[in-house]
C-alpha cells in the first residue's frame, strides 16, 4: 500500500511554494511522481524533492513540466519568480562596484543613482492568488520577479465590490501622475515603489465584478497604467519589473481591442530590447506594433517608425535607419493632435526630433554618417522640451554633447555638457546616468584640455551624489 504524501508548506519558502505548485498541477493531471519523472527525463525522487522545496528546479525542466502537465506556462513563470530572482541577485552582487572614484568637485545638483530602486516591499499574496495571477496573465515568459511581493503594502487598499466609473477615473489619475513624475524627475526612488503598488492594485481590479459595458474601458485603463509603470521601471533599470508591466499592458490592450494602446506597449518593448543590446528583438516588437497601421493615427505611426529606426541604428544598418527615419518623418508630417488620444500628446515635435536623433546618433559615431543632421535634431529636442520633460531634455543635451565631443568642437561640447548636467543632476534616472558616463568617456579623449577634465570630474561627482 503506497505511503501518503507528505503535507507541504507553501508559505515556508519560495522554493516550497514552487514545489506546492508543481504538486497541485501534477495531481490535477492525475499523475504520480513515479509516472511524471520519466515523462520529463528525471527520476521520481527529483520530482519529490522539488515538491518538498529541497531541489533547485532547472528552467528547462520547468518548461518540460508545463508541457506535460498542460499548465499554460505557469511553472516556467513561477520559476522566474522563485529561482530567477535568486540568479539576478547573485549577478547583481557579482557586478557590484568594488569602490568609489575620488572626486573633489562640489555639485549642488545630484540625486541620481542611489542604490537599487526596485526594493521589494514585505508581504505576499496567498498561493492561490499567485496561481490565479499567473494563469490570468498567460504570459509566455514572465521575468524573474514576483509581482505580488513587489507591491503588497502592509494594509492593501480594499477592493470595491463592483467596478464603477469612479475606479476608472482613479486609474487614469494615477497613470497621469506617474507619467508626469517620471518625465520630470526620473523613474527611481519612491516613484518606482508607488508605481508597483498601483500596478498590483490595478491587476486585482481585473478580478472584481465589472459591468460588461465597462470591461473594455477597465482593460484599457489597466493597459495604460501598465505602460507608465513599465516606463518608470525601465528608467530605473528595474528591467524585469518593466517587462512584466509591459506584457500585462499588451495583453490588456489586446483584450480591450485598443490598437493605439497596443502599439504603445510594443513601442516600449522595442525601446527596452534595443536599449538592452538586442536590437533584433527591438525591431520585431516595433514591427508587431505596426500591424494594421491603418488603424493607428499618424503620430502613433511616427512613434513606431522611430522605434524601428532606433533598432536599425543600434545594428549600424545605415539604409534601414535612414529609411525608418524617413518613414517616421513622413508620418509625423501628417500628425494631427486632435486625432490622438490624450496620452499621446507628449509626442510633439521635440519628442520626434529627439527619438529620431537617437537613431541617427549611432550612425554618426560608428558609421561616419553626417553628424550635422543628428546634431540639428538633438538641438531641436533640447530647445523644444519644457521643464515638464526635463529628463528628455537632459538626455538629448547629453547625447548632443557626446556627439560634438567626438565629431566637432570639444569646447562647444563641454559647454553643452555643463548645461545638460543642470537637468540630469536633478534626476533619479539610470538611463540618464549611463549617457553621462558615455560623455565622460568621450571627454577623456581630450586629455590636454583642462576644461574637459573639469567636466569629467563634475560628471563623476554628480553620479556619486
Amino acid at each position: 500500500m503506497p505511503q501518503p504524501e507528505k503535507e507541504l508548506n507553501p508559505e515556508g519558502s519560495p522554493e516550497e511554494w514552487f514545489g506546492a505548485e508543481l504538486r497541485y498541477w501534477r495531481k490535477l493531471s492525475g499523475l504520480s511522481a513515479a509516472k511524471l519523472g520519466p515523462m520529463v527525463q528525471v527520476s521520481p525522487d527529483v520530482i519529490s524533492k522539488i515538491e518538498k522545496g529541497k531541489y533547485r528546479c532547472r528552467r528547462d525542466l520547468a518548461e518540460q513540466l508545463d508541457e506535460v502537465l498542460k499548465t499554460g506556462g505557469v511553472l516556467a513563470r513561477a520559476w522566474g519568480m522563485v529561482f530567477g530572482d535568486a540568479d539576478k541577485k547573485r549577478r547583481d552582487a557579482d557586478s557590484a562596484p568594488m569602490g568609489t572614484v575620488e572626486g573633489t568637485i562640489q555639485v549642488h545638483q545630484g540625486r541620481m543613482l542611489g542604490g537599487d530602486t526596485s526594493a521589494q516591499l514585505p508581504g505576499s499574496l496567498a498561493s492561490v492568488d499567485r496561481r490565479a495571477f499567473l494563469a490570468y496573465t498567460s504570459l509566455a515568459a514572465v521575468a524573474p520577479i514576483d509581482l505580488a511581493r513587489l507591491v503588497a503594502p502592509t494594509a492593501p487598499p480594499e477592493l470595491p465590490k463592483r467596478i464603477r466609473p469612479t475606479e476608472l477615473d482613479q486609474l487614469s489619475l494615477v497613470a497621469d501622475y506617474i507619467h508626469r513624475a517620471d518625465n520630470t524627475h526620473g523613474g527611481g526612488g519612491m516613484l518606482g515603489n508607488f508605481a508597483s503598488r498601483s500596478m498590483e492594485y490595478a491587476i486585482q481590479l481585473l478580478t472584481v465584478d465589472c459591468p460588461e459595458q465597462l470591461r473594455p474601458e477597465l482593460l484599457a485603463h489597466v493597459a495604460r497604467l501598465g505602460i507608465v509603470v513599465g516606463a518608470t521601471h525601465f528608467d530605473a533599470y528595474s528591467h524585469d519589473d518593466a517587462r512584466v508591466a509591459f506584457k500585462i499592458a499588451s495583453e490588456c490592450a489586446e483584450e480591450a481591442g485598443d490598437w493605439w494602446l497596443r502599439a504603445k506597449t510594443y513601442s516600449f518593448l522595442s525601446r527596452q530590447a534595443t536599449w538592452l543590446g538586442d536590437p533584433d528583438k527591438g525591431l520585431t516588437y516595433a514591427e508587431q506594433g505596426l500591424v494594421r497601421s491603418d488603424r493607428l493615427t499618424p503620430t502613433i505611426q511616427a512613434m513606431m517608425h522611430s522605434a524601428r529606426a532606433r533598432a536599425f541604428g543600434k545594428m549600424h544598418d545605415v539604409q534601414g535607419t535612414l529609411a525608418a527615419v524617413g518613414a517616421a518623418d513622413e508620418a509625423f508630417s501628417r500628425s494631427n493632435p486632435a486625432e490622438d488620444p490624450p496620452w499621446m500628446h507628449y509626442y510633439d515635435e521635440a519628442q520626434h526630433h529627439g527619438d529620431t536623433a537617437h537613431a541617427l546618433f549611432d550612425l554618426s559615431i560608428h558609421k561616419d554618417q553626417d553628424p550635422g543632421r543628428t546634431a540639428q535634431r538633438f538641438g531641436a529636442a533640447v530647445t523644444g522640451h519644457s521643464d515638464d520633460y526635463a529628463r528628455s531634455r537632459g538626455i538629448s543635451a547629453t547625447k548632443l554633447a557626446s556627439l560634438i565631443m567626438v565629431k566637432g568642437d570639444p569646447m562647444q561640447a563641454i559647454t553643452i555638457g555643463h548645461k545638460a548636467l543642470d537637468d540630469v543632476g536633478q534626476l533619479t534616472s539610470k538611463r540618464a546616468a549611463d549617457d553621462l558616463k558615455e560623455l565622460r568617456r568621450f571627454a577623456g579623449k581630450h586629455r590636454t584640455l583642462d576644461e574637459a577634465a573639469y567636466l569629467r570630474q563634475r560628471i563623476t561627482a554628480t553620479l556619486q551624489a
